[in-house]
């Protein structure tokens, strides 16, 4: 009989040991895994006009020398005789590190509505519309004021 007392020791001491092997295993598999991360935009947008010179035709002449800030170009021309024109080369260059979309550009005018019938605006170049401007390039915008030729009086707005 105390032989298989002993065996029954043997073998409840064999029970625990395998359940404290299973418990240790079982934790040692359901451990929880952390994923930890971090993303960060290291994008810079800087699209900028960084020149403007001029070329005249004719008796015109720049009334103003052109000034630019980043996202405006100012030309002042004096245009004295019919066919004078006086053309203007805006240098548009992309400074930051992605590449930039060009859409279009808009001539404006600082004196608002005033515009004489006798100076027409043309572009004259740009990029195509919805071109790619790549970092760290650059491309120009040409636009020319004309003294419409075909006239024949001084027309009484002289402004545009």
């Amino acid at each position: 009989m105390y032989f298989i007392k002993d065996k029954k020791n043997v073998l409840i001491a064999a029970l625990i040991a395998a359940v404290v092997f299973m418990a240790v295993g079982y934790a040692a598999f359901a451990t929880t895994l952390n994923i930890n991360g971090k993303a960060t935009i290291d994008s810079n947008w800087d699209v900028e006009i960084t020149g403007i010179t001029s070329t005249h035709t004719g008796t015109a002449s720049d009334k103003t020398a052109p000034t630019f800030t980043k996202t405006t170009a100012t030309f002042d021309s004096t245009l004295v005789a019919p066919g004078d024109s006086s053309e203007y080369t805006i240098t548009v260059e992309n400074k930051g590190n992605i590449d930039a979309k060009l859409d279009s550009y808009t001539l404006t005018s600082e004196d608002g509505d005033t515009q004489s019938p006798a100076i027409a605006y043309t572009k004259v170049s740009q990029p195509a519309e919805g071109s790619t401007l790549a970092a760290g390039e650059s491309t120009t915008f040409v636009v020319k004021a004309t003294y419409d030729s075909s006239i024949t009086e001084v027309p009484s707005v002289k402004i545009s």
